[in-house]
């Protein structure tokens, strides 16, 4: 099991039934593929989709069947399309319950850093900045480190996407939710340090008393 695939099984257990879920673009998008069958999840994607399925199959993708990331999805039966007012009227509305969203940093008051590195060219910020702060849960979905540099951070250094709208944090290491009085770690990967954790971690992580191992 590759690291994006256990941090995609991971974030997967935190979606609940009836829930209306954005999944960002890159790792996020694999959360899909590893929902219970018997949890009914509505996956949301602001170019204007509602309902969608798991990945398509290899030769079976569809290119006018996309996300906002342009790759090809699949969309349920009660799926539906419509254009981006209403997308982002279902977002900015408070309609979507939990977005999963990659990031570049996070801090421990809970703003994160995801849609630009200054000098480099990017496509722009998406529907980023709407999702973080219309959405019920905000959950980040990244690896632990960036090139051996650390993401969680004290304050982010890259132009922020938001202001302390980030709920939890899951990597390959562990999951982390944010607090008022900091970064909680609440579950740790199974061979791993809480010493390794915190090595790889530029915030100080508060430790929780019922610390537990990860299950994915």
């Amino acid at each position: 099991m590759n690291i994006k695939e256990i941090i995609a099984r991971r974030v997967a257990k935190e979606l609940k039934e009836g829930d209306v879920v954005n999944l960002g673009i890159g790792l996020p998008t694999m959360v899909g593929n590893y929902i219970k069958e018997d949890v009914d999840v509505l996956f949301q994607s602001e170019n204007g989709l509602i309902g969608l399925g798991a990945a398509p199959q290899k030769g079976e993708e569809n290119y006018e069947l996309t996300n906002a990331g342009g790759e090809p999805v699949t969309i349920l039966s009660h799926g539906a399309t419509f254009d981006s007012a209403m997308s982002f009227s279902i977002i900015r509305g408070g309609h979507v319950d939990v977005t999963v969203l990659g990031s570049l940093q996070v801090d421990e008051s809970g703003s994160l850093a995801n849609w630009i590195i200054p000098g480099k060219m990017v496509p722009g910020m998406g529907g980023a900045m709407d999702l973080v702060v219309g959405a019920k849960k905000v959950i980040i979905a990244m690896t632990h480190t960036a090139k051996g540099k650390a993401k969680i951070l004290k304050e982010c250094t890259l132009p922020v996407t938001a202001i302390g709208e980030v709920n939890l944090i899951i990597t390959e290491l562990g999951v982390m939710e944010i607090s008022d009085k900091g970064i909680v770690l609440k579950e740790i990967a199974e061979n791993v340090s809480i010493e390794e954790i915190q090595n790889n971690t530029e915030a100080k992580l508060i430790i929780d008393k019922d610390l537990k191992i990860m299950q994915v």
